[in-house]
């Protein structure tokens, strides 16, 4: 029997419809439900590619047993992230404070009838060994908190909202970054840089694209080169790994080792905009090939995997097949790789990709990365380079084929104002640094096809996401049902509007272009109703 998510349009929503759980939307219903009736709320944040969302869905969420206790203790709010990134910001926030650790997805979070929240955690396993709670133990515990504890409990209710007030950004904030505050950034991230392998900090690993366009800028602007080393070591690092596509082009959300060897397997349209608008930079800076070839390659996959016929671009790839296996549609067995490709295109390949090691996934299978360089790898099958470079060219769209066959990762069709603007950015960048004459026609075609799109998704966006008389923002679903949008989504719409007046000179992007700026400074805010 379906829950009330039934009615939602959220995909991610849509996948908790059937549960046993009496899940409500955030909403007014929802809220006024549990201070009626005295309950502790449990919301539970994710999104729809998130594999760990799936998991706990999966053993806790369908389990009868397991839903009986929320629908008995608790009333069950369910929410999408990329659907409210307000109160996602807000929860994430209040997580960090109540646990000293850092979020994520699911976030679990049991809030009072008020909407306070006093405890957190993120998955909770159904089954856990010896010392380590279960989400029916979970459950359990909260519950009997709620009841014997209330005193305690409005006390820290307290002290967590002042803690929350005091970290939420103010209008009235005019930081300056100075050269003492960037030079101070500089130093901590080179603390926290890995010289090996790039990247900061130790496993899992993310891209973290804000402090390497950072990097980038300062070695741009003012020729430093110890930020230019971490930036571009890192850009190689994640692009010679198992973080990014090699066959397909686009990055996965981030890697479990600190190799970039492995990642978690779901496709995030946010990340592939910023990161293709970085490479891009990187390419503009440097002119290598390899920045070139992500460069199309993610702007391609874009097109080809992620481009609605309306213009916009869809959320995000499933790590799941439908089968709930991580990374399936992804990862190989040598054996029909083999096959896929010609003699010459196996010998070079399987060294080149890795399939002469033992295999990295799972111990049973293999996720293509750069194992072996094409220069190296050249000297030690005593072939010209430029015939290994050709050869591994060339075995991509046959493995791409054959990939192409199996089961797809489901995909979350909703279109974000904020996350289209962000790949559409990453287009417009793509296009200028590409369209100096290369000598190859199909990087030409490449390049028209991701100008074209920038403007062609742009160009479909206005009416159907922001109404520019009422000065506000929205995001549309595939339905296109439009919801009120927060100043983080007009903050990364901004820099589409102003990448695209440089490459078209049609009146109505400069007109765009100003209508954005208007609404930033305008009273649109990330705080939850």
């Amino acid at each position: 029997m379906s829950n009330r998510l039934a009615s939602q349009q959220s995909a991610y929503l849509l996948q908790h419809a059937e549960q046993p759980v009496d899940w409500y939307p955030w909403g007014d219903e929802a809220l006024a439900l549990a201070r009626r009736r005295g309950l502790p709320i449990l919301l539970s944040i994710g999104y729809a590619a998130c594999h760990w969302c799936h998991v706990m869905a999966a053993e806790s969420f369908s389990d009868p047993a397991t839903a009986a206790l929320m629908n008995e203790g608790f009333v069950s709010i369910k929410v999408d992230r990329e659907e409210r990134p307000d109160l996602d910001a807000v929860y994430q926030m209040a997580h960090q404070l109540l646990r000293r650790t850092g979020g994520g997805w699911p976030l679990t979070i049991f809030l009072s009838p008020q909407g306070v929240p006093f405890y957190s955690g993120t998955y909770f396993p159904s089954a856990a060994p010896e010392g380590q709670a279960t989400f029916q133990a979970v459950l359990g515990s909260v519950s009997a908190v709620w009841r014997e504890q209330r005193a305690a409990l409005a006390r820290q209710d307290q002290a967590l909202l002042a803690a929350l007030a005091a970290s939420a950004p103010r209008r009235d904030d005019a930081a300056v970054l100075d050269a003492a505050v960037r030079a101070q950034a500089l130093q901590q991230l080179a603390t926290a840089f890995d010289p090996a392998q790039g990247g900061f900090g130790a496993a899992p690993k993310f891209p973290h694209p804000s402090d390497l366009a950072f990097l980038l800028r300062r070695a741009r602007e003012e020729g430093d080169a110890s930020a230019r080393e971490m930036a571009l070591l890192t850009l190689r690092k994640m692009a010679e790994g198992g973080l990014y596509d090699q066959i397909g082009g686009g990055f996965f959300r981030y890697s479990v080792d600190a190799q970039w060897r492995i990642p978690h397997f779901e496709k995030m349209l946010c990340d592939n905009g910023v990161l293709l608008a970085l490479y891009a930079d990187a390419l503009a800076l440097t002119g290598e090939p390899l920045f070139r070839r992500v460069v199309e390659d993610t702007a391609s996959w874009a097109l080809r995997e992620m481009q609605s016929s309306t213009g916009g671009f869809h959320a995000s790839l499933a790590a799941d097949d439908g089968q709930g296996r991580e990374g399936r549609f992804y990862v190989w067995e040598s054996e029909p790789l083999r096959l896929a490709l010609s003699p010459n295109e196996w010998d070079v390949c399987a060294a080149h990709w890795g399939l002469v090691d033992a295999p990295g996934f799972e111990g049973r299978h293999w996720h293509l990365r750069v194992a072996r360089a094409a220069g190296p790898l050249a000297v030690t099958l005593r072939r010209p380079e430029a015939q290994v470079e050709e050869l591994i060219a060339s075995a991509r769209p046959k493995l791409l084929a054959e990939r192409d066959k199996r089961e797809r990762p489901a995909r979350d069709a909703k279109l974000l104002t904020g996350w289209t603007a962000l790949m559409m950015t990453g287009l417009a960048r793509a296009s200028a640094v590409c369209s100096a004459p290369s000598g190859c026609w199909r990087r030409a075609a490449r390049c028209a096809l991701c100008r074209s799109s920038a403007g062609r998704t742009m160009a479909a966006l206005p009416g159907a996401c922001w109404p520019c008389p009422a000065r506000r923002l929205f995001w549309t679903t595939m339905r296109f049902c439009s919801k009120p949008c927060w100043r983080c989504t007009t903050s990364i719409r901004s820099p589409a509007t102003c990448r695209l007046p440089r490459l078209s000179p049609k009146p109505c992007w400069r007109s765009l272009k100003t209508g954005t700026r208007a609404a930033f400074s305008s009273s649109a805010t990330m705080r939850p109703p």
